[in-house]
């Protein structure tokens, strides 16, 4: 054979041999396709997956009063915004100037159902609503973090319909806390995350995520003209208010009488702050230190969902109450009753004036359970909607220990400030309370005079 034949026949081999040796080597360098997605599927790429189908966005038309714009006319005007699905029967937390004034609420989810929505509550100083949507099916509900542990620097997501992008990612750092912004001459929020994630017109509302996918805040805002600055409430004052907005003596006009906070250390359940007297929970046999772990087949972590879990029930219903009571499982039965008829005012300056009712604390409770350099405090028991004080924000639970120069240690000390023959010379009435959760003494102003 000559060497060109020869060469002929061993060329397919060699070309065999190095295709076969080509082909070892991608197989043990080059990545699979699920090894590929595998590695994009980063943990923001979770952590969106994990809240999308949560996240809702809003758009509707209102009307823009002619003095608000400088102009002769009202004129009406497209909005939109973002919410966030915190029960499965489509109970959404929203910002309340995203909703304000639009008569019809139209929301779209993340499966693209459309709906018209409700508007349910809404808290003014806190700038929080919640609307309600009717569908077919349970929906998904986010997963909510806490915000009592944030880090600047610490990684955050925001999710929203930024100009009307329906669910526009975008991803930053938490760059401060605890900051105070006026937006105008009418609002201004107070102990606020700040964060460079893009924000925009269209993503108030929508939740601020943490690398887990867990809502941590709830955006609100964005600094005119400056970019890289956002702003979002705080998670924890967020679940607080909209506890208050879905109790069920406020949607439903029935009563429990339970007045709960969370956990100190973070576990699941609630403890009992107090029991109202002569109350459902107190024919139950519940009592003040009890750690509520579950109502029927709702695990409690918070207390918005003990009022999730008691919404939607009717007057004579029993429900199956989870207790730790000193460390030890107890199973309770706790029977839901009408809320009492608005209580006669004549005598309690208190619920008249300024819309409270006072419950004493002794004064070992109190420092038990509170650091402070006041000697004591009122546990505010019950609001009266639409009072001075449910316009300025107090809720349930909070402990009023001041009001104008005079602390607020006994009811008589309430009833000698607002008998005064001046009180109209200390209008707006300054007022300081104890809130769950917050590390300092919050203050504010009661305007008795509309």
């Amino acid at each position: 054979m000559s060497y060109r034949s020869s060469r002929w026949w061993r060329l397919p081999g060699q070309a065999a041999v190095s295709a076969f040796a080509l082909a070892v080597c991608l197989a043990t360098t080059a990545p699979s396709r699920g090894d590929e997605l595998d590695t994009r599927r980063s943990p923001l790429v979770v952590a969106v997956e994990h809240a999308r189908d949560a996240i809702v966005n809003i758009h509707g038309e209102k009307t823009l009063p002619a003095e608000t714009r400088g102009a002769d006319a009202s004129r009406r005007v497209n909005g939109m915004g973002t919410g966030v699905i915190i029960d499965e029967r489509g109970y959404i937390i929203t910002n309340h100037h995203v909703v304000e004034g639009v008569k019809k609420i139209s929301v779209t989810t993340a499966g693209r159902g459309n709906y018209t929505a409700r508007l349910i509550s809404r808290d003014l100083k806190t700038d929080l609503a919640i609307i309600k949507i009717d569908a077919d099916e349970k929906l998904p509900v986010i997963e909510i973090g806490t915000s009592n542990d944030l880090m600047p620097g610490e990684t955050v997501i925001a999710v929203g319909n930024a100009y009307g992008y329906e669910h526009t990612v975008t991803r930053g750092i938490i760059s401060a806390l605890h900051r105070t912004v006026q937006v105008s001459d009418a609002q201004h929020y107070d102990d606020l995350i700040q964060t460079d994630a893009s924000i925009n017109p269209g993503n108030s509302g929508g939740p601020l995520l943490n690398i887990e996918g867990k809502m941590i805040g709830l955006n609100v805002a964005v600094r005119a003209g400056a970019q890289g600055i956002g702003f979002a409430i705080p998670a924890d004052k967020v679940v607080t208010t909209a506890a208050d907005l879905l109790s069920t003596r406020r949607l439903d006009h029935t009563w429990h009488g339970l007045v709960a906070r969370p956990v100190a250390d973070g576990d699941e359940g609630v403890v009992l702050d107090a029991v109202d007297a002569e109350s459902p929970a107190a024919e139950s046999g519940l009592q003040s230190g009890d750690v509520i772990k579950a109502v029927g087949k709702q695990h409690v972590w918070r207390v918005l969902d003990l009022e999730r879990a008691m919404l939607g029930r009717h007057p004579g219903e029993k429900i199956a109450v989870e207790v730790r009571r000193n460390g030890q499982p107890l199973s309770v039965s706790l029977m839901l009753a009408s809320a009492p008829e608005e209580r006669n005012e004549v005598g309690d300056p208190a619920w008249e004036i300024l819309g409270l009712e006072l419950k004493s604390v002794s004064n070992k409770q109190f420092k038990q359970q509170h650091r402070s350099r006041y000697h004591g405090g009122l546990l505010v028991n019950d609001v009266r909607p639409d009072s001075p004080a449910a316009r300025q924000g107090v809720r349930r639970g909070d402990i009023l220990v001041g009001m104008h120069i005079w602390e607020t240690v006994s009811v008589d000390n309430v009833n000698y400030i607002l008998n005064r023959a001046d009180l109209s010379s200390f209008e707006p009435l300054k007022f300081y309370i104890i809130r769950e959760n917050e590390a300092q003494v919050l203050y504010g102003f009661f305007q008795l005079q509309e």
